[in-house]
Formats: structure tokens, sequence, C-alpha cells
């Protein structure tokens, strides 16, 4: 390919700092997964779905399933965001500035 240097690009894929985007993504999003299904299972362990909404909305009926269902999502929110943090502390001086 003409005019595509191999050191800012790998299959497609923009590199930052020597990883592709695609893995700093994964880096983000497989870790907060994981931690969010383990946090869930830690909470809800001890909490039911369904009392816990009684408690919190009684105006609004929530089934086990859902419960659980918005109680991951919330957790994945949570662990996403550390995630990020963390990857964006991690990035180097030349990927701020924009140097290639």
């Amino acid at each position: 390919m003409a005019g595509t240097d191999p050191e800012t690009t790998l299959q497609g894929a923009e590199v930052s700092g020597g990883v592709p985007t695609i893995q700093r993504v994964g880096a983000v999003l497989w870790p907060s997964f994981f931690a969010a299904g383990v946090a869930t299972m830690v909470f809800f362990a001890f909490v039911d779905p369904v009392e816990l909404g009684t408690i919190t909305f009684p105006q609004v009926m929530v089934s086990r399933e859902l419960g659980y269902t918005l109680g991951f999502f919330m957790f994945w929110a949570c662990t996403f965001s550390s995630s990020l943090f963390t990857s964006i502390l991690l990035r180097t001086r030349r990927e701020i500035d924009g140097v290639k």
C-alpha cells in the first residue's frame, strides 16, 4: 500500500503508542465486564432484587430478572468508568500531544 506507514497502522487499525485501538478498547471492556459480573454475583448473594426494588421504587414492579439486569449494567458502568480512567492515565506524553 503506497503511502501507508507500517508503524502507524496494523491491519487497518490505527496504532496508538504501538497498541492497536481495538486492543485498547478490549483492555477496557473485558476487565470491566468481568468485574461487573463478579460484583453482581457478590451483591445479589446478599440482596434480593425484588426487595431492593420495593424499597427504592415502590410504585414500579421490578422482577428478579430485571433487577439482576439493571444491577449488572450499573456495576458495568461503574467498572467501565474505572477501567477507562486507568486507560487514560496510562497514555504517554506522545499520545496526548498527538506526535507520531
